[in-house]
């Protein structure tokens, strides 16, 4: 599991070090330094939408934790993966979000006194392949408060993205996958299980599951 000694250490982005066009520290915090001056007027805490990994390993110290409907965007496995919980050989998809609709997470408001700090290390955990782009999307928190939270949307215009993300074509790629970070269908499942735990649920997310299930019974 992604821990914060492994980015403190430098250890998470070497491990990228193969990889054409990867993003340098420079540039992953420019990306930062441009999503905070395009915050939205009268936005005053910071909130981070968690849709994927940041539901179960958030790794990030935050101030508060509110389950959040996400307005304008849905979960897609559109990213392709060859590193992490894939392989050349055994290529997998990597969650994503895409325009349209809803999605149901977490929000996590980040402390004031550390923000900067934990937004560093979330941008070089979540932009190290510059596969997404960083978003202030409107947000629904549990308790009916509207404010707006960053996204980390697919970036449709780098050659990762895969408009194909229906389920018939990405469960046969996730059962199979597997890298150094473990299994694709393990990220799948582990997200399946931290929208139930939290109460949610995501018909996508729901169907994939079951697909794996049926096709790779070893997987589940």
């Amino acid at each position: 599991m992604l821990t914060r000694q492994a980015i403190d250490s430098g250890e998470y982005l070497d491990h990228f070090d193969s990889l054409p066009n990867l993003w340098t520290k420079d540039r992953i915090e420019s990306s930062l330094a441009e999503t905070m001056r395009s915050r939205p007027t009268g936005t005053d805490d910071v909130w981070i939408f968690a849709y994927g990994s940041l539901m179960w390993n958030p790794m990030v110290h935050f101030d508060r934790k509110q389950v959040a409907t996400l307005h304008g965007w849905h979960r897609s496995f559109c990213l392709r993966m060859d590193i992490g919980r894939a392989s050349p050989e055994m290529p997998g998809r990597m969650l994503a979000l895409e325009s349209g609709g809803h999605a149901h997470g977490v929000a996590l408001k980040l402390a004031r006194a550390t923000m900067e700090q934990e937004l560093g290390l979330i941008w070089i955990r979540e932009m190290v392949l510059g596969s997404y782009q960083p978003t202030w999307a409107s947000v629904t928190l549990d308790n009916v408060t509207e404010t707006h939270a960053i996204a980390f949307v697919a970036n449709t215009s780098r050659d990762q993205y895969a408009a194909d993300s229906c389920v018939s074509t990405v469960a046969p790629l996730v059962a199979r996958a597997s890298g150094k970070f473990g299994s694709n269908a393990e990220y799948l499942f582990k997200l399946h299980a931290a929208l139930k735990e939290y109460g949610l649920q995501d018909s996508y997310i729901d169907e994939l599951a079951g697909e794996i299930q049926r096709i790779s019974p070893c997987r589940a």
